[in-house]
């Protein structure tokens, strides 16, 4: 390196430097005073839960409207969201189940949504990820509930309405498959295993680039990675976080059929979460089996001017062609037009359920 250069770029590192310090010393005191808010909240009340998304949903929003760069809105929120899981671990542990092995999509997702200072609960199946919040094993649980290529996830979906679990966030993300195997080739490889909606997202890709290999399904992408870290015949459908937790080689990359492929994802929990100013409320919806009853149904969101986000159908399984209604609307239950048309809604439906409300990703 060029004296000239060496000279340039001494004072601009020895600056990085000093203000790295300072950076050090403003996380200490916001530890501390993170520490003493715990502290406060156990003196008036002991059970007070140590999560509170419309706090944590405010504090990044609240340092969004202030940034002015270059420090990027969405690099400020991932940043953030590992100062206040650190700080929230310090006042007490959380315990986060998902999916899969170490290395799903669903790991990846929570660790985005809740940051790296969790405890992992690791899961064989979405039956348990709800089972695990149920039971106490963990204080959150976050599962897929809707895919931008193969729509809802069913099983989410049917958990949803049965479980006493409520909605505490959304956390939506691109899901970029990949090929892989022990070898990085392809050399031997005789099955691909993943996930269904996996499989089902690159159905097209694999139909017109390896016809000859045999699909099979997992528990998880992550488990099928686990599997083909063991097995030289297997190749996995899954993300990055495989390949390097189990130690494999991306043969493909991308194999998705839709580039913009994306999962939203659903944190659960058993805490009811408050305003955060800018939210979503998830409700659960059956009308009798009669004409114009779904248009009926829908009359009090416009009657009140709440904008709905999306409508899903699933069968009751009663055999009588009756279906339970998924929507989500814009805004939080306790808003007061909101809770109006919640109110409207209750009157005229034969099934009703709110499963949360909670900060808009």
């Amino acid at each position: 390196m060029a004296d000239s250069l060496k000279d340039k770029l001494l004072p601009l590192r020895e600056k990085i430097d000093s203000i790295d310090e300072q950076i050090l010393g403003l996380l200490n005191e916001r530890a501390k005073a993170a520490l003493a808010v715990g502290d406060a909240k156990k003196e008036f009340d002991a059970n007070d839960p140590i999560l509170k998304p419309e706090r944590e949903a405010q504090v990044i929003r609240r340092l969004q409207e202030l940034n002015r760069g270059p420090f990027t809105s969405q690099a400020l929120e991932a940043v953030w969201s590992q100062i206040i899981s650190t700080c929230r671990g310090l006042e007490s542990e959380l315990a986060v189940a998902y999916l899969g092995p170490q290395g799903s999509f669903s790991e990846e997702a929570a660790l985005q949504h809740f940051g790296h200072a969790i405890r992992r609960v690791r899961c064989d199946s979405f039956d348990e990820v709800f089972r695990a919040v149920e039971a106490g094993q963990a204080n959150a649980g976050m599962v897929p509930v809707e895919n931008s290529t193969e729509g809802a996830v069913n099983r989410t979906l049917d958990l949803l309405l049965n479980s006493p679990l409520r909605v505490l966030g959304e956390r939506s993300m691109y899901i970029r498959h990949n090929l892989l195997t022990q070898s990085g080739t392809l050399e031997g490889v005789t099955r691909v295993m993943a996930h269904p909606q996996a499989l089902a997202q690159c159905q097209d890709w694999l139909t017109r680039n390896q016809p000859g290999l045999l699909r099979e399904t997992a528990a998880s992408n992550a488990e099928a990675a686990r599997i083909a870290s063991q097995d030289p015949t297997v190749a996995a459908i899954a993300g990055e976080g495989a390949a390097l937790a189990w130690g494999l080689g991306i043969t493909v990359p991308g194999i998705q059929d839709d580039a913009q492929n994306r999962t939203r994802f659903l944190a659960i929990g058993n805490i009811e979460t408050l305003p955060s100013g800018d939210d979503k409320t998830s409700i659960i919806l059956a009308v009798p089996n009669r004409p114009g009853a779904v248009y009926d149904m829908l009359s009090p969101l416009a009657a009140n001017g709440v904008s709905m986000t999306r409508l899903e159908s699933r069968p009751a399984r009663t055999g009588q062609w009756e279906y339970y209604f998924y929507i989500d609307l814009l805004g939080h239950r306790e808003e007061p037009s909101v809770r109006q048309a919640l109110t409207d809604l209750k009157k005229q439906v034969a099934f009703f359920k709110v499963l949360g409300s909670y900060p808009r990703q």
